[in-house]
């Protein structure tokens, strides 16, 4: 498991990806890389406009079981992420399409919204 805090700003999810990268490169794990960094790329930016109040920031955490790896957005905003069909909310969208599984746990404050793949056979 790798974890890193990002604040709240939108300049960070360039830096979440890169951390992203160089941890799955770490792993050796390069099956589905791109898809891991774009969900990535999603849910920080989805944190960043919901769920990140002002003053804190949000956590990345990256797992990787001998299943799948694992990501995490931990935010400390109150509500609830879900898919509404906004013209400009896509982000849980493509999360959906593009990883094997997502969902989001309660937190206390906030979420953690999180998404796994699986590597192809």
């Amino acid at each position: 498991m790798r974890e890193r805090l990002f604040p709240r700003t939108f300049q960070t999810v360039p830096a979440a990806r890169a951390y992203t990268r160089d941890t799955l490169t770490t792993w050796d794990v390069t099956d589905r890389q791109a898809d891991i960094v774009l969900c990535v790329s999603e849910l920080a930016t989805n944190a960043l406009r919901h769920g990140v109040p002002r003053g804190r920031a949000y956590r990345l955490r990256l797992l990787n079981f001998s299943c799948c790896v694992r990501i995490e957005v931990h935010d400390s905003g109150p509500g609830r992420s879900r898919i509404l069909g906004r013209p400009h909310g896509n982000g849980l969208l493509i999360v959906e399409c593009v990883s094997d599984e997502w969902g989001v746990l309660p937190r206390r404050p906030g979420k953690v919204v999180w998404a796994e793949f699986r590597a192809h056979e």
